[in-house]
């Protein structure tokens, strides 16, 4: 029987000895891939960048409380329950443009509730545009489609890749870098995904810094 437990995923402090840490802001609805989201936000805190998950509900303007008041708490594909930092409210009138990165997660249906919400759209729309970093995993990548990012090499999950092939340079490698958007496949791309989001942000010694008490794989 599966658990009802909620995992509650905390960033890391901001701020250390004067230091401001990169941030990182992570969406996350009922139904996205929880390997995809966990994988991410603990290897991105592992490189020292600060992250924020932020809670997108199934309807524009709905509740992000459960109905026992539990807060932002998002059932994911699998069943896991993970209470988001925030509301996707408290990132918006123009409080996103602190961010490093923004990632976005996997999982049909929480890919889609992502990739079709106006105010998600609106901070993707302006990070790519302002020459910020973009990450997209799995069915993920259909917000570079309706966030309208033009004239760029992206993978996905194969089950969209039909929505895309037509309008972006499609490739099947794990993990896609064009210039400020970084894509990959699946959960089980979801590491070297963060390791290209760690490089990218802070450089490839840090990549390996982090690799390595990981005992990441080598090949």
């Amino acid at each position: 029987m599966m658990s009802t437990s909620i995992i509650h995923i905390r960033a890391f402090a901001q701020q250390q000895g004067g230091k401001m840490f990169p941030r990182a802001l992570i969406f996350i609805a009922n139904g996205t891939e929880e390997m995809e989201f966990t994988i991410t936000y603990d290897t991105l805190v592992r490189a020292g960048i600060s992250c924020t998950s932020t809670f997108v509900p199934d309807k524009e303007g709905g509740p992000t409380q459960t109905s026992e008041g539990e807060g932002y708490v998002a059932t994911c594909s699998r069943g896991v329950r993970i209470t988001a930092d925030t509301g996707l409210q408290s990132v918006q009138n123009d409080k996103y443009q602190d961010y490093d990165v923004v990632v976005v997660p996997g999982g049909a249906k929480g890919a889609e509730t992502i990739s079709t919400n106006s105010e998600c759209l609106k901070i993707i729309r302006w990070q790519h545009e302002a020459g910020k970093l973009v990450a997209m995993i799995c069915a993920g990548s259909l917000a570079a489609l309706r966030a309208d990012i033009l004239e760029s090499a992206i993978t996905s999950h194969p089950s969209v890749k039909d929505q895309l092939a037509e309008r972006f340079t499609y490739k099947e490698d794990s993990v896609v870098v064009d210039r400020n958007l970084i894509t990959s496949r699946g959960p089980g791309t979801a590491f070297l995904f963060a390791f290209a989001i760690i490089e990218k942000i802070i450089g490839p010694e840090k990549r390996k810094e982090v690799e390595g008490p990981m005992v990441f794989p080598k090949n």
